[in-house]
């Protein structure tokens, strides 16, 4: 187990508008040991982004000021030298077809709301692995 510890060291930016969710998702998190940071929008995810150094980015769909999909193609271009994986979080079902599309755009993983609280964590320290 300690080596699997080890491996997750990258920071986790969480994008969330919900206040109510974005704090219960950061204090699940760290309570697994887990770096994470949170913001509530696509114009501070991207500020935060551009500094460089996250490993994983979980993106809700719906924001105020952009869609996570416009995010995640801005993300895409940006000069990173490592590119952050991409779990989107969103109440949006999707199909598995639009799954597989999604995935062949690079999106890692997706996660619908509500989610099961072990199922978000395992799926989060299998892309960290």
């Amino acid at each position: 187990m300690g080596g699997l510890k080890h491996k997750m060291t990258g920071k986790i930016l969480h994008v969330e508008d919900d206040l109510d969710t974005r704090e219960f998702v950061a204090l699940l998190l760290k309570k697994e040991g887990l770096n994470v940071e949170s913001v509530g929008d696509g114009k501070s995810c991207l500020e935060k982004i551009g500094g460089g150094g996250f490993e994983l980015i979980l993106l809700d769909i719906m924001l105020p000021d952009m869609s996570g999909w416009d995010i995640f193609q801005k993300i895409k271009k940006m000069g990173l030298e490592t590119k952050p994986k991409v779990i989107f979080l969103s109440v949006i079902p999707v199909s598995d077809e639009r799954l597989t599309i999604l995935k062949r755009e690079g999106v890692t993983d997706y996660i619908t709301k509500p989610f099961d609280n072990k199922d978000l964590i395992e799926r989060i320290k299998k892309v960290l692995e």
